[in-house]
């Protein structure tokens, strides 16, 4: 899901009363996103049934094409059957002895201005009518077939051919002849091959009508529909997400259509859990911010006490008055900046170079192990080790670890310092810090790895609120590292990785270049 903007997330700060207000209202401007595009001007049910239509007639004019040529073939197929039972008369009668107006009713029942027979070498003009002879536009030998130049010259006949224009066809002979061949004019098949064509266009409406009709149908109930509810539930979710009656009940459908309704499905249950625990986030986020702007306060009062007590002589109280005062100054500190900054976001790190052994010493002094506790206290620190990161950020990071380990152990008092420790252990692997928070402890449940590093998910202890992975998560990651889990380890055992600044780098190269 996408993330929703800094700009417009919910402010925590005192003030921010309409904070809830304001989630719903960015939620919904998120979702409109999502949905927002251009609407087409037809229906997905129009668009199906013109796409059947066109469809429909376009194979229609694909089959039109070569059977209109066929018709053509067809055609001066049966001109030259007649011819050849004619030419069988016209042959066997002596030279001379056919009337004329025998021979005028054999080539108009034929509807041929000419009819001849090649016998051997010789070519005989059966018979020939009076007319003013034409121009013979088309060969056409019947014996060779159909071919794509069939197609072309039938066309022709439809388009270009005129009134006065011929065809000579040549078709198979009578026994003992070679071929028959006769001379049409083209106002016949042409007429013929135009009604043909009407034919076939008023079959193809009817055929386009019943098959789009058939195919619209079938389409119509088997995706439109289906697809017409997906769309408004989509739409009737998006005006009220939080609402459970909104989210959409799959259907059984086996197919993509039921799978896309069950993803949805999964989609706006999670979409509307996650709307309902950031409703609860920026509630909680309030509530906070009016907690430390009165924690500020006691604490503040707090500081004034203990400004007294570093005037008292005690060597105890001399010892212990500065690490107090720097502790309520550190958490002054955290509560200002909880209350100026106003978002569940942390402040960038003010990295600085420090070594890693005086960390640990005052980590351990914050979580209050002492050496002859129930719990020990492991180290194994390279000797000099240093790192660049946030001093304050990187102790809050450890003293999230160290007491969730501390928690664990605790569960299964009493505790022997031999069985139950805490270990921390420190090292340099080529421009990269590697520290390791590790316990001895029963390790993480299931759950708590699932959950690792969310807010408010992955603490499993009564009365605990899972915020310390998440926020040592955080505050590692604006680090540029990395910390996670390592597995195989007795206990649990955290990994994190701090790389030294690159800038640096770069800033040494300049001054050496400089130099």
């Amino acid at each position: 899901m996408e993330r929703i903007p800094d700009s417009t997330e919910t402010e925590f700060a005192p003030g921010g009363a309409g904070a809830v207000t304001g989630m719903k209202k960015t939620t919904n401007r998120l979702i409109a996103r999502v949905l927002d595009r251009r609407e087409s001007r037809f229906g997905l049910s129009a668009q199906l049934l013109v796409l059947t239509i066109l469809f429909v007639m376009v194979a229609e004019v694909l089959i039109y094409v070569p059977s209109v040529a066929n018709f053509r073939l067809n055609w001066l197929a049966d001109r030259l059957a007649a011819a050849r039972t004619a030419a069988l008369v016209l042959d066997a009668a002596p030279s001379g002895m056919v009337p004329e107006s025998l021979s005028r009713q054999i080539l108009d029942s034929i509807g041929a201005r000419s009819v001849a027979m090649k016998t051997g070498q010789q070519r005989t003009l059966l018979a020939k009518d009076d007319l003013p002879p034409g121009k013979v536009i088309q060969d056409v030998d019947i014996r060779q077939g159909a071919s794509f130049k069939s197609v072309i010259d039938a066309f022709e006949i439809l388009f270009v051919a005129g009134d006065g224009d011929l065809v000579r066809a040549v078709g198979h002979a009578p026994t003992g002849g070679e071929f028959v061949e006769i001379v049409l004019p083209t106002c016949p098949l042409k007429q013929a091959m135009w009604a043909y064509s009407r034919n076939v266009l008023v079959l193809s409406l009817i055929i386009s009508a019943i098959t789009a009709a058939l195919v619209y149908l079938a389409l119509h109930y088997l995706f439109v529909r289906p697809l017409y509810r997906i769309t408004a539930n989509i739409t009737a979710f998006r005006a009220d997400p939080e609402n459970p009656a909104r989210i959409i009940t799959p259907s059984r459908r086996r197919d993509e259509l039921g799978i896309a309704e069950r993803e949805l499905a999964a989609m706006q249950r999670d979409l509307a859990s996650t709307l309902a625990q950031r409703y609860r986030l920026a509630a909680l986020g309030l509530a906070v911010s009016k907690v430390s702007h009165d924690l500020r306060n006691l604490l503040a009062s707090a500081q004034l006490v203990s400004d007294r007590l570093s005037n008292i002589a005690d060597p105890q109280v001399q010892r212990f008055a500065p690490k107090l005062v720097q502790a309520l100054e550190r958490a002054i500190a955290f509560c200002q900046a909880t209350l100026s900054y106003g978002r569940a976001q942390e402040p960038p790190p003010d990295r600085k170079s420090f070594p890693v052994e005086g960390l640990a010493a005052e980590l351990r002094e914050s979580v209050g192990l002492a050496p002859d506790g129930p719990i020990g206290w492991v180290t194994a620190i390279e000797r000099g080790l240093m790192i660049d990161a946030d001093y304050d950020q990187l102790l809050r990071v450890l003293i999230n670890l160290v007491r969730n380990s501390m928690q664990a152990l605790e569960a299964r008092a009493p505790n022997e310092p031999a069985r139950d420790q805490v270990r921390i252990t420190g090292r340099r692997e080529g421009a990269v810090v590697v520290l390791e928070v590790s316990d001895t402890g029963p390790g993480l449940t299931t759950r708590a790895r699932e959950h690792l590093f969310e807010a408010f998910q992955g603490s499993t202890r009564a009365g605990g609120s899972g915020l310390g992975l998440a926020i040592a998560a955080e505050l590692v990651r604006a680090h540029g590292g990395e910390i996670r889990l390592i597995d195989g380890t007795i206990g649990a055992t955290f990994r994190i990785t701090i790389p030294d600044r690159a800038v640096e780098l770069k800033s040494r190269r300049a001054r050496r270049a400089r130099a």
